[in-house]
């Protein structure tokens, strides 16, 4: 085994069994595979820099080995303290010789310095997770632009963060929004997260869902996955919006519409996807029943408003792992998860591989856009042509088995002709 002596984990004898967590991955995630096996043949990442900034997670692992397997020199940060899975970073370092800076639990001033080492590596492409890293180089690393070709990004919110960054002009290199193909969003953020945020929240709690009222906060695709899911449970379900198509289909959906401000005096459980702030505000909790549970799933710590609500808090309970008891002035506690972070990452494990096989797909498929588009993009942000989508369900089809038909040459002529019909 080569030394390696550039990285920062908890403890490098964890890797026997991170090396057993990424196989068992592997091995349900076919599409991402059987991109790997191309990169590795085609090289097409040799001699450049890769810099990712991803949830350490046996899954992303797998991207990480993708994209080294096809030449990239490849360096790896936590984007989230508490979702690193410490045996899947010791396994990447002992491995696959890739310097990993990631700890469970880091505090802020160590995953900042993580960013910061990760950054130095001089990236010319760049996989995201949230926008840290590109709104990091454009604030504080702008030494750092001119070697960067372009970047991808995973959610939502990183997505939100981009839009804003094209609008004011502030944008300088392409990224590619990978959330906005259907084979993510529709399938990572609806089903994926749907299932692993209940999972996280049984295992946090161990409570049972059904007969619980449960709020939740946002109708987009994870809202949609999580509103189902929880319902599939047995819970009465209600959901919360700003938006008035998506609240409408909500309540088509069968669900209960109502504002935060009334939902907080009748909810048992409360949990936001929404990637903005203070969704789920002091105000709120201060109403909830005594007892309620309050957790989130965007992206950042700040869709419950857990820091105002500090100066309530008489008494702190670390009840279970990922659940504190907070004992408020008015003589009620609240339950909140994983101080604020995702539920589905810190209490569980994230989504399915077969989840994110199809998210990964994406982001490696992303990286190869951007780099063949060399020069020919502009400082926006792009998404997937239709065509790698469908390639990518074609692959995941075949990987399950199903067959699908085919249109007739008659059928073809029919969608595409106006003269033909009634």
């Amino acid at each position: 085994m080569e030394t390696i002596t550039k990285y920062d984990i908890k403890d490098i004898n964890l890797a026997e069994q991170g090396k057993k967590n990424i196989e068992w991955a592997m091995k349900d995630m076919p599409v991402l595979n059987k991109i790997k096996e191309r990169f590795k043949k085609e090289q097409p990442f040799k001699g450049l820099r890769l810099t990712a900034c991803v949830h350490v997670t046996k899954e992303t692992a797998a991207l990480c080995i993708a994209m080294k397997e096809g030449g990239a020199d490849a360096i790896l940060a936590a984007s989230n303290p508490l979702s690193t899975q410490d045996d899947v970073a010791a396994a990447l370092v002992k491995y696959w010789d890739m310097p990993v800076y990631a700890i469970a639990g880091e505090d802020k001033e160590t995953y900042q310095n993580h960013v910061d080492i990760a950054l130095s590596h001089k990236p010319h492409l760049i996989i995201d997770d949230g926008c840290d890293l590109v709104a990091t180089v454009h604030s504080k690393r702008r030494d750092l632009l001119e070697n960067i070709i372009g970047s991808t990004e995973e959610t939502t919110t990183g997505i939100i963060r981009l839009k804003a960054m094209e609008k004011d002009g502030s944008l300088e290199f392409p990224a590619l929004g990978v959330n906005e193909s259907l084979t993510k969003h529709l399938y990572d953020n609806r089903y994926g997260t749907g299932q692993s945020l209940m999972d996280g929240f049984i295992r946090a709690t161990n409570i049972l869902l059904a007969g619980k009222t449960v709020v939740i906060c946002g109708y987009g695709w994870c809202g949609r996955g999580s509103a189902t899911r929880a319902r599939g449970l047995g819970a009465n379900v209600i959901v919360t919006e700003v938006d008035p198509l998506k609240a409408l289909e909500a309540a088509m959906d069968g669900f209960r519409v109502m504002p935060i401000a009334e939902a907080s005096l009748i909810g048992d459980i409360f949990l936001t996807v929404t990637g903005d702030k203070n969704v789920v505000d002091v105000e709120h909790m201060l109403t909830m029943k005594d007892g309620a549970f309050v957790g989130n799933a965007g992206h950042f710590d700040v869709e419950v408003n857990v820091n105002g609500l500090r100066k309530h808090v008489v008494e702190y309970k670390n009840i279970r792992p990922s659940l504190d008891e907070w004992v408020l002035d008015n003589g009620k506690s609240i339950y909140v998860l994983c101080e604020g972070r995702l539920v589905n990452l810190v209490a569980a494990e994230g989504h399915p591989a077969s989840v994110m096989d199809m998210s990964f797909a994406n982001q490696a498929l992303g990286i190869e856009f951007i780099l063949k588009n060399k020069g020919k993009l502009e400082n926006k942000l792009y998404c997937l042509p239709k065509s790698v989508d469908v390639e990518i369900a074609k692959i995941k089809l075949d990987s399950m088995g199903i067959k699908i038909d085919t249109l007739t040459k008659e059928q073809e002529e029919y969608l595409n002709s106006w003269t033909q019909g009634t």
